[in-house]
């Protein structure tokens, strides 16, 4: 947090962030609850517009970013191809790449007060 602390100033009146879905503060799963609090910690810095991105799996290439290949998320990734526009949009895997874009129509778009993109939004929006 003292890194958005730090930010927080005429220059930066906007900040966008990726939590998860399924974010909640009072949630059972840590996970989720962890991401819940840093969302709600987040609310109360201050900057006039915030957008926070709650995507569902992220997927992609994550040796572009020094991360090993996930062998477990590949295999789910060419398993469901074939029928991934019937999974309903909101728990759909989602490129890391889609969700960058969309972040960024978000923060083009900004208005006043927090934005949480689904991951049906995003998938709009990052197009």
């Amino acid at each position: 947090m003292v890194c958005g602390m730090n930010l927080r100033t005429p220059l930066f009146a906007s900040l966008a962030v990726v939590s998860a879905l399924g974010a909640n503060a009072r949630s059972a799963i840590f996970y989720n609850r962890v991401k819940g609090e840093a969302e709600d910690a987040l609310k109360t810095l201050g900057y006039e517009s915030l957008v926070i991105a709650q995507p569902s799996l992220l997927i992609g290439d994550r040796t572009a970013l020094g991360q090993p290949t996930r062998s477990g998320e590949l295999f789910a990734a060419r398993f469901f191809a074939p029928v991934m526009s019937w999974i309903p949009a909101g728990v759909r895997p989602i490129e890391a790449a889609t969700v960058a874009k969309a972040m960024v129509a978000a923060l083009e778009q900004a208005t006043p007060g927090t934005r949480v993109l689904s991951s049906a939004e995003m998938q709009r929006l990052g197009r």
